[in-house]
């Protein structure tokens, strides 16, 4: 799979017995989104990008625009936005661990930044 069909691809409905991605899956779709860092936090393995901006009005802007995606799909990372830059990170809540679904949103996420106004 490519980046371009990764962030073309659309969430499915993840119950808490959805399988999380094996290794070799882990491996060939993190390629995909070499921007992105694998963070484990409680155990839980996740995927982080920090996004920097010019200033706050356009940090919310960006913000604003992954949560239209997130809502699209009902798939929501954790956002933190400050001064300057926006950190987003996606896992999978329903199975405490990455899924297909969070690097379809990871990538999505990219194709927003590309985007938006204000990139330092």
């Amino acid at each position: 799979m490519t980046a371009t069909a990764l962030k073309q691809g659309h969430c499915e409905a993840c119950s808490a017995d959805a399988p999380k991605v094996s290794e070799e899956e882990l491996a060939e779709l993190i390629r995909q989104i070499p921007d992105w860092n694998i963070e484990v936090r409680d155990g839980i393995m996740q995927l982080e990008r920090v996004f920097r901006f010019k200033n706050f009005r356009y940090a919310l802007a960006f913000t604003n625009a992954v949560g239209a995606i997130a809502e699209e799909e009902g798939h929501h990372p954790g956002l933190l936005t400050e001064w300057g830059k926006v950190t987003v990170t996606w896992w999978s809540h329903s199975i405490k661990g990455l899924h297909r679904n969070d690097f379809i949103m990871a990538a999505r996420t990219d194709d927003v930044a590309a985007t938006a106004e204000g990139r330092k």
